[in-house]
């Protein structure tokens, strides 16, 4: 089933995919272009881009992030059409249909890294931690064992650190991405973005 799965949806951009360690630098330098206001993607056409794209897409790069709306993976990251294959779902949770979605992004387009993005304030984390998420109880389940209530130092950023973390650790051990993490071709990272800065902190 592998195989065909393969043979179906796999596209020549799989074996000349970038490396983990150089799609996460990429997206740290798209991040650093970002905070410093020298965004290459909101001036540049992507006229020829949108051509080259339309039978086939490589991107280099899965976010798990927040469906915030003052957190778009595109612009934060400095990336264009094509670059980042995004899943957004308030709390940035893991669900099968989330890691169904990752599956195809690394198994049949190439994407050699995987990136958990939580922010600040998140108003998610804050409902499941102040216990004021009845409105979302699916969400609420998802993010309720990242939870420390026993730590009154923990602050919101704190919770959803531990709620980056804990993703991060789900998809490490999931035995979806096993050869690829032992093989070295996929790494799975956490990331925190502050509003106020822009500076993504990795959690890596």
């Amino acid at each position: 089933m592998k195989n065909l799965f393969r043979l179906l949806f796999l596209t020549p951009s799989f074996f000349f995919s970038l490396s983990p360690k150089v799609a996460l630098e990429k997206i740290k330098e798209g991040n650093r272009r970002f905070v410093d206001d020298k965004s290459h993607q909101c001036s540049s056409s992507q006229n020829d881009r949108r051509k080259v794209l339309q039978n086939k897409q490589e991107p280099f790069a899965i976010i798990l992030g927040c469906s915030d709306s003052r957190v778009p993976p595109e612009i934060l990251f400095d990336q264009g059409i094509g670059d980042l294959f995004i899943i957004r779902v308030a709390g940035n949770v893991l669900g099968q249909s989330e890691l169904d979605s990752m599956t195809f992004a690394v198994k049949a387009l190439g994407s050699s890294l995987i990136v958990v993005l939580g922010h600040e304030n998140c108003g998610a984390i804050k409902a499941v931690w102040k216990k004021q998420a009845d409105i979302i109880p699916f969400i609420n389940k998802k993010i309720l064992p990242a939870i420390d209530f026993k730590d009154p130092k923990c602050t919101l950023a704190c919770q959803t650190k531990n709620n980056i973390k804990y993703i991060v650790d789900q998809i490490k051990k999931s035995e979806t991405f096993f050869s690829e993490i032992t093989n070295n071709t996929l790494k799975v990272v956490g990331a925190y973005y502050p509003f106020v800065t822009g500076e993504v902190e990795f959690l890596d």
